[in-house]
């Protein structure tokens, strides 16, 4: 390969020192030292510590996206904030959904990317995201996710500190809440609002509950912070049918299908050895587990292997830690 195309290609590189990228552009680095090309070696070596260096600064930069100056308000009376900010690299992005639910997702993000291009159109990106379905399919993390690629502040809504025994403050503290953010750009996760949003002809919440879904019918109405907001319930059949009609995009998790599985075994088990192991085999009997039980059952696999001293993990740890958790899925 010639310097100049080599220059480029270098030019091309970021990382941290950690990533494979990285680590395969300083054995080029030295075996054009060993070469006798000391002169290139050491302009790509420049080249390198420079691209490593911006990432780093880019990547500290992106660490805390909540702008300066902006705090999460809190309770009045145990001064409790009313969310979680949870920063960039803390955040759950890596994801294995159908295809039908990825391209749905990657439509929001692309949307919201293309925001200002939609509006001289007169179009908007879609805002308000409700995600149902039964728990560990990855709705939180379809939030977090969204953020993460989007590249902006996360915050979870903390409905312990938004619900106060005392009247009037409840509605209170979610009316201060979404004042607060109505000019920050975020992700906002309601994650279980079924919690306040319970429709309100079943059971039997009355007055100050009711009081606030009513709040949260308007909040949302007229949300138009310049953010998104995720919204998510485990029992979409108890969500008042009126909040329903205030979102812009309704998405069901589903649990995943055989396919969806064994690539989640894959990506489970990718750092870990394995001898004679079958996940196709193993992803029909994961039939009917949720995403999140079957990331724990090829993990219990993988540190059964380990604890057991073996090099390799084998069918035999995977079968034993599907049956010592289909005992834990009836139970779901």
């Amino acid at each position: 390969m010639n310097q100049e195309l080599l220059i480029r290609l270098f030019r091309a590189i970021e990382g941290d020192s950690n990533d494979d990228i990285v680590k395969i552009a300083n054995k080029v680095i030295e075996d054009q030292s060993r070469l006798g090309h000391s002169k290139l070696a050491g302009k790509l070596q420049e080249i390198l510590n420079k691209n490593i260096h911006s990432y780093s600064t880019f990547r500290g930069e992106l660490k805390s996206l909540l702008p300066k100056g902006v705090t999460i308000p809190t309770d009045k009376r145990y001064n409790i904030p009313l969310a979680t900010h949870i920063e960039r690299d803390k955040l759950r992005h890596e994801m294995v959904l159908p295809e039908g639910i990825e391209s749905k997702i990657k439509l929001i993000e692309r949307e919201y990317v293309a925001r200002e291009r939609l509006k001289s159109f007169g179009l908007k990106p879609k805002q308000k995201i409700l995600l149902y379905g039964s728990p560990g399919n990855g709705k939180s993390m379809t939030a977090e996710r969204i953020a993460y690629n989007i590249g902006l502040p996360f915050l979870k809504v903390r409905f312990e500190a938004i619900i106060s025994s005392y009247l009037g403050e409840s509605a209170s503290n979610l009316k201060k809440l979404f004042e607060s953010i109505r000019s920050v750009p975020c992700v906002l996760l309601l994650d279980e609002f079924d919690f306040i949003a319970k429709a309100r002809s079943k059971g039997q919440d009355v007055g100050e509950m009711h009081r606030i879904v009513n709040i949260l019918l308007n909040l949302l109405e007229d949300y138009s912070a310049p953010g998104i907001l995720v919204a998510t319930t485990n029992f979409e059949g108890i969500i008042d049918f009126a909040l329903f009609r205030r979102f812009d995009e309704i998405i069901e998790m589903p649990k995943p299908s055989k396919v969806e599985i064994t690539r989640l075994l894959e990506q489970s088990l990718s750092s870990i050895r394995k001898h004679d192991v079958n996940l196709s085999s193993a992803a029909t009997k994961l039939k009917g587990f949720s995403s999140a039980l079957v990331v724990k059952v090829a993990q219990d696999a993988a540190k059964m292997a380990v604890i057991g001293g073996k090099k390799e993990m084998k069918q035999e740890h995977l079968l034993s830690a599907i049956k010592e958790n289909t005992v834990f899925n009836k139970r779901k």
